[in-house]
């Protein structure tokens, strides 16, 4: 069968050929006019003569995002059914929609033949993460810190000295801490707060890390292939950041949760930079932060509120716990946020507030409710809400915000 010309629509093809041109006898020759010749390009010749013909149409490749919905439409209720079906009888829950979303998930990822590396990535991302929420789930009541600092740090030392300190006042305060599990700064923090109150949040590598002899064997060591699986879970499980002086990695995690915070991809926490007593570690890093990202524009002013840098363990410990004096956490409902409150405030501090902070709304006022809001699906009824209008840029000024109601 010969091939129709290219451009030839499918309706004239099925017609018999191009149609005729007017007043021409049908039984006449059809002259095509033939392409003008190309003149050399820039490029020479050779990219000349790679260039289609004018008046000659090329077919275009199906762009990826473009779906074939007709060929696939029976397939698709078909494969909805069957999934239903399964979810129905082996994981029969009330959130059976989002393991439906994970299984049509599943079936594009053969459709679209991804190559077996990945699949190892993705299912080895999914075992770690369901192993870790099972892991955490029940002690989700409970406040925790995530500490990073040093592996190299030896006993004895100012830094080794403060992390310890640092978790075991946090533990008298009825908190956990959650770190890399290694030695170090890490083994300080499990050793202040005790093997009860501590999480190990490991990192399989093939030098240097090592579980400390306080974490070994402990039913709520995790161990994690992948460094962002294991980021999720700092970040996820904690109520509070608080780092010592380390390498590469510590300012990785200092960096990723400030970048997380200041994005909103993260609720509000309090993030501490603790130095020895008389240390300059977390100064210079302050002043490197001023000096090369503040003073240049790459942050706002307000961005410098996000953190606090001191070498007081009591400092420390008062800057995390005092974020929780009245306010005790945030979500959104639609365009809304909701600060739920430990304690209602005052009506004159909520004025202050809205006199205060109006240019970080979008419309509206910030307005105090006695129990949850719509949206919230009845969640934690006995806490008070601030609602506000929050434009979602401005979270250094939030940061304030949060201050000065904890101070009402």
């Amino acid at each position: 069968m010969a091939k129709k010309p290219l451009h030839m629509s499918p309706r004239r093809a099925l017609r018999g050929g191009p149609r005729k041109p007017s007043g021409e006898a049908a039984s006449g020759p059809s002259k095509e006019p033939s392409p003008r010749p190309i003149p050399p390009a820039v490029g020479g010749e050779e990219e000349a003569a790679r260039r289609p013909a004018r008046g000659i149409k090329t077919v275009k490749p199906r762009k990826p995002e473009q779906p074939v919905r007709a060929a696939v439409s029976s397939w698709a209720v078909e494969r909805d059914r069957a999934i239903a079906d399964f979810l129905e009888r082996f994981a029969d829950t009330p959130d059976r929609d989002l393991l439906a979303d994970m299984m049509i998930t599943i079936t594009r990822l053969a459709r679209d033949k991804t190559g077996r590396g990945e699949l190892k990535m993705i299912g080895s991302a999914a075992k770690e993460l369901r192993y870790a929420f099972k892991v955490f789930a029940p002690y989700s009541h409970i406040r925790k810190v995530s500490i990073f600092g040093s592996s190299r740090t030896p006993a004895g030392h100012p830094d080794y000295i403060q992390a310890d300190a640092f978790a075991r006042k946090m533990r008298e305060r009825e908190w956990m801490v959650i770190t890399g599990a290694g030695d170090g700064i890490m083994k300080a923090g499990h050793a202040g707060a005790g093997r009860e109150a501590s999480f190990g949040v490991a990192i399989r590598l093939p030098f240097e890390q090592k579980t400390n002899v306080v974490m070994a064997a402990d039913p709520k060591l995790i161990s994690f292939r992948y460094f962002f699986t294991r980021k999720i879970l700092f970040l996820k499980e904690a109520s509070a950041i608080v780092l010592f002086p380390g390498g590469f990695g510590t300012h990785d995690e200092g960096f990723e949760s400030l970048t997380m915070i200041q994005t909103g991809k993260n609720t509000l926490v309090p993030v501490v930079m603790v130095d020895a007593p008389g240390g300059t570690y977390w100064q210079h890093w302050r002043t490197y932060v001023k000096a090369e990202l503040l003073h240049t524009g790459m942050i706002s002013p307000d961005d410098m509120h996000l953190f606090k840098v001191t070498d007081d363990v009591d400092a420390a410990v008062e800057e995390v716990a005092g974020f929780y004096r009245r306010y005790h956490s945030m979500r959104y409902v639609g365009p809304t946020l909701a600060l739920r409150l430990n304690a209602p405030l005052p009506a004159e501090a909520v004025e202050r507030l809205n006199d205060v902070y109006g240019s970080i709304l979008t419309g509206g006022r910030i307005e105090q409710h006695a129990g949850p809001v719509e949206g919230e699906r009845g969640e934690l009824p006995g806490l008070a809400r601030l609602t506000l209008a929050f434009n979602r840029r401005d979270v250094g000024a939030l940061r304030l915000l949060v201050n000065d109601l904890n101070r009402a």
